[in-house]
């Protein structure tokens, strides 16, 4: 009978569990149904952008059953930039749902695009 190397079971539960990590959990069925209906500007912060500094700010955005920002939640980003991401997004009209739900949302930062756009 043929022996593993002790450590190739090792590897495949390591492998197994960053699988298990990278997988998105359910719920995300019910967060595609909450539209934006009215988005706030976004401040660019102007020596960033002047500077060409940009990126995207990735929150996690907690939407109350009337469709208003109860929170957000800086999951990536820029911190600098993040801020003015929230203050942005806490201003920002969801349709209504059942019940409260939490989104994932990206705000771009691009310092070559035009102002007001």
């Amino acid at each position: 009978m043929a022996r593993l190397h002790p450590y190739k079971n090792s590897y495949a539960i390591v492998g197994l569990l960053a699988l298990m990590l990278l997988c998105p959990v359910g719920g995300h069925a019910q967060d595609n149904a909450r539209k934006v209906l009215k988005k706030a500007p976004v401040t660019y912060p102007t020596i960033l952008k002047s500077r060409g500094i940009g990126g995207t700010v990735r929150l996690k955005v907690f939407v109350k059953p009337d469709g208003t920002v109860r929170d957000t939640e800086v999951l990536g980003g820029n911190p600098i930039l993040a801020e003015s991401a929230q203050k942005s997004v806490m201003q920002w009209k969801f349709s209504p749902g059942s019940s409260e739900t939490a989104l994932e949302i990206s705000v771009v930062f691009d310092p070559h695009a035009e102002s007001g756009s």
